[in-house]
């Protein structure tokens, strides 16, 4: 424990609207705050933990890759080493949903990571940043968040990481779990567990496969985006397919292609909730493609997919039975 008794949590820094104020040469707001200048708006947070401060950098949103999500979570690793009883990291919300599934998917459970940010900057009267954060730090500090993972805690809320969506561009209150809802809330400076958190066993690959695409389908939609990523190079490629798993007719020959080359189609729904399944046997239907030997993502979002894909051609290299293995038969435990 840290000093008087407190948990030890480490807060990264990384960026994001959270660190971000109006700058009237740049034309709108940008990245000027530094962890410690955010903690420093956070009155009474160094009654609930230990904390240490380590900046990662001042990234937007969309300027984080997947390398840097990988060196993200080396940095969470090296935490776990140095005995920090939790970490949380303050992160663009733009790209929260796949860093945040990336993590939860890939580190040990047993240490609360916790991903929180902003929706307005600093500049505005309605800077949610430091209660989001207050927030962050005790649900990081309690300990009934230990072996739950990585977690999303905005507005009082904690979503699990392997789950969140972020659903609105602008509103709080923008990160959901569409499926199965929040794990709970922090009330009053506790954090309160409502439900379990529906854990798959971890994927931590030496390093995630790039490039994997993911691939929207729309109405009328061809093999002309299908084939582009295949043949510049995509090792993979996730299928953001219509409701239950189902594509225009004049795409399926993209995916053939894919599938004769021994390269992994991993398919997606492009709506928010539910699942994929091979329910429709028409010319494109779910039942031609799982036929054909694409993979079904289940609740999965393209976006989580998309991530579960480069981890699991990380572990597996080209075996497609096994990545089909991990993608489909390792399920949540309900």
């Amino acid at each position: 424990m840290g000093e008087g008794s407190l948990p030890r949590v480490l807060l990264l820094a990384t960026g994001g609207t959270i660190s971000m104020r109006q700058d009237a040469a740049a034309g709108g707001a940008v990245p000027r705050l530094t962890g410690r200048e955010i903690l420093d708006a956070v009155p009474g947070v160094e009654q609930v933990a230990a904390l240490e401060v380590r900046e990662f950098g001042r990234y937007p949103g969309p300027h984080m890759t997947i390398e840097r999500m990988w060196e993200l979570r080396a940095a969470v690793l090296d935490a776990l080493a140095e005995g920090f009883e939790g970490v949380v990291i303050m992160h663009g919300t733009d790209t929260v949903e796949e860093t945040a599934y990336l993590l939860d998917r890939s580190l040990p459970p047993e240490v609360p990571v916790v991903i929180t940010g902003a929706m307005r900057n600093s500049s505005e009267l309605s800077w949610d940043g430091p209660a989001n954060l207050m927030s962050a730090v005790e649900v990081a500090a309690s300990p009934e968040a230990r072996g739950r993972g990585t977690m999303v805690v905005m507005d009082e809320e904690i979503v699990q990481g392997a789950e969140v969506v972020k659903t609105h561009t602008e509103q709080a209150g923008t990160f959901r779990s569409p499926n199965w809802g929040p794990l709970g809330l922090t009330d009053k400076g506790r954090a309160l567990f409502y439900r379990e958190s529906r854990r798959k066993p971890t994927l931590a690959p030496e390093r995630p496969v790039t490039p994997v695409d993911l691939i929207k389908i729309v109405a009328g939609a061809d093999a002309r985006l299908v084939d582009a990523s295949r043949e510049s190079g995509a090792h993979g490629v996730v299928i953001e397919a219509m409701g239950r798993g189902n594509v225009p007719p004049a795409v399926v020959p993209g995916l053939q292609r894919w599938i004769d080359a021994e390269c992994p189609v991993v398919v997606a729904s492009r709506s928010s909730r539910g699942r994929v399944l091979d329910t429709y046997a028409y010319e494109g239907g779910g039942h031609q493609l799982r036929e054909m030997g694409c993979i079904f993502a289940d609740h999965m979002t393209g976006q989580q997919a998309r991530i579960e894909l480069m981890l699991a051609l990380g572990v597996h290299g080209g075996d497609v039975a096994k990545v089909r293995k991990t993608v489909e038969a390792g399920r949540y435990e309900e």
